[in-house]
């Protein structure tokens, strides 16, 4: 079996080559932190850990990197308007970030470099565009050249005079820029400071990235020159990842990245999610409901990653079902292990040996990250187990052999695992008040990007509070920080 991939750039499902046999570089690009994560922000990360899961589970080492944008005009806005700064507006939200992902079981990355602290790799990367003739300084700007990249377009297929400024809603349509371009279609790479703005000092005069050159330097940076796979929201193809592409390649003369794959918009009863339509649904206040953070995983995994969502209240309805069947699957090992003589009973089981549940499941998720496919096949495990589970209880017996439904619960378990699910019976979960495990958890990767910011008071702010509500901390050797209660 071969993994394929639908590669944007292409526009054609290809098999999946990394650049290093056996190793996966993956890069998402992540949050603007000036507001909570929404249902598009869920569908990405949740998207984008599921495939990350399935690859290790393939057997690839992968180094997953998701940035954060903490310097940008909206976070300024929010900043001046609660009459905070930048930093306290940003650091707020990522630590909400970490709190909410955590309660969706999404995997933390292997790195979260944000822009304040990659300054140094764009100032560099912007320096080597210039030197190449690709970037010109304008009035305290440096602004990048479009037309003198021959392959402007090859992502998004636009044409440069098909090309509308304003896309993503990043620049006004009326650019107040615009004097100082060559040409209108040119794009910031370094904005020259403004009064009561942060600023960084530059070899072109005070001022701060523009929002392109920041993934590209970030990716160079952590990642190398050439990656395997890029991710993120459809909404990002243009102009985003376009301008990523012109920035890298025009100074490597490489492929940013091998495959370029996309997350469809989700909406909501089918109009596009915004806050002036009133269907605005952050990731709190849906699992704050309370919806169950599992129900939203399946519903976003139910459909094709590429296609639009449709969040609806029968959707989430529906999922929840889902959830309780695939849930009912996953606990029977713990409720009838006992009457099934499962003596050795492990709650973590290990790998068993291939099955045809375990090779229909490769194949279907190998079609391109088809996670609806292999959630079918959770789906059948769990019907039947769920059966078995009846027989037991209402005549206390079954035909099936005890080495049989231990080899297929098992295998459910893991094949859950691989897509980011897990059950555990109520009994097992410990019964706190406070924060839970998740949040705990959040709290403490924030504690650990302060400190690699030097940010010791923050870090310290962070122990201190965690430590009021009863959770102490242990820093061990290489980072590595543990917790208990009490």
């Amino acid at each position: 079996m071969t993994l394929t991939l639908y590669n944007t750039l292409t526009r054609r499902k290809e098999a999946f080559t990394p650049v290093e046999t056996g190793k996966v570089r993956m890069y998402c690009c992540g949050m603007t932190v000036y507001d909570l994560c929404h249902l598009g922000h869920a569908r990405t990360c949740i998207v984008w850990d599921t495939a990350r899961r399935y690859l290790q589970w393939r057997g690839y080492e992968v180094n997953y990197v998701q940035n954060f944008t903490d310097i940008d005009d909206k976070i300024l806005n929010r900043a001046r308007k609660e009459g905070t700064s930048m930093v306290d507006v940003s650091e707020r939200f990522i630590q909400a970030y970490f709190e909410d992902m955590a309660r969706l079981n999404v995997a933390q990355a292997n790195a979260y470099p944000r822009a304040t602290h990659a300054l140094d790799g764009i100032k560099r990367l912007i320096y080597d565009l210039e030197q190449k003739g690709y970037a010109y300084p304008s009035s305290g700007d440096v602004y990048y050249g479009v037309r003198k990249f021959a392959e402007y377009g090859k992502l998004s297929g636009r044409k440069l005079e098909d090309l509308q400024v304003g896309a993503s809603g990043r620049v006004e349509v009326e650019d107040p820029e615009a004097a100082k371009k060559k040409d209108p279609f040119d794009f910031a790479l370094w904005k020259a400071a403004k009064e009561g703005e942060p600023a960084w000092e530059s070899p072109w005069g005070n001022g701060r990235p523009g929002w392109h050159i920041e993934c590209s330097a970030m990716i160079r940076d952590n990642l190398g020159e050439t990656i395997d796979i890029h991710v993120g929201g459809a909404d990002l193809i243009f102009p985003h990842h376009e301008n990523e592409i012109a920035q890298s390649e025009a100074v490597t003369g490489k492929p940013l990245s091998n495959y370029w794959l996309h997350t469809g918009m989700v909406k909501v009863g089918g109009e596009k999610m915004s806050k002036s339509l009133g269907n605005f649904i952050t990731i709190r206040d849906l699992l704050n409901r309370p919806t169950d953070s599992m129900a939203i995983r399946l519903f976003t995994l139910q459909a094709q990653y590429r296609k639009p969502l449709d969040f609806t209240e029968d959707a989430i309805e529906a999922a929840t079902n889902g959830w309780h069947t695939l849930k009912e699957g996953l606990l029977f090992g713990y409720k009838h292990k006992e009457k099934l003589g499962w003596e050795t009973f492990s709650s973590t089981p290990h790998s068993p040996l291939p099955t045809p549940h375990i090779q229909r499941f490769n194949e279907a998720v190998d079609d391109d990250f088809n996670f609806a496919g292999g959630l079918a096949v959770l789906f059948q495990l769990a019907k039947d187990l769920v059966k078995e589970g009846n027989l037991i209880v209402h005549e206390e017996k079954t035909e099936t052999p005890s080495e049989e439904l231990a080899k297929q619960w098992k295998t459910l378990v893991m094949l859950a695992d691989v897509l980011g699910f897990a059950a555990q019976p109520e009994e097992e979960v410990e019964a706190v008040d406070g924060l839970s495990d998740g949040e705990i958890e959040g709290l403490i990767q924030q504690r650990l990007e302060a400190r690699k910011a030097k940010n010791f008071e923050m870090s310290d702010r962070i122990r201190n509070e965690l430590q009021a509500q009863g959770v102490t901390l242990i820093d061990k050797p290489g980072g590595v920080t543990i917790w208990h209660r009490g």
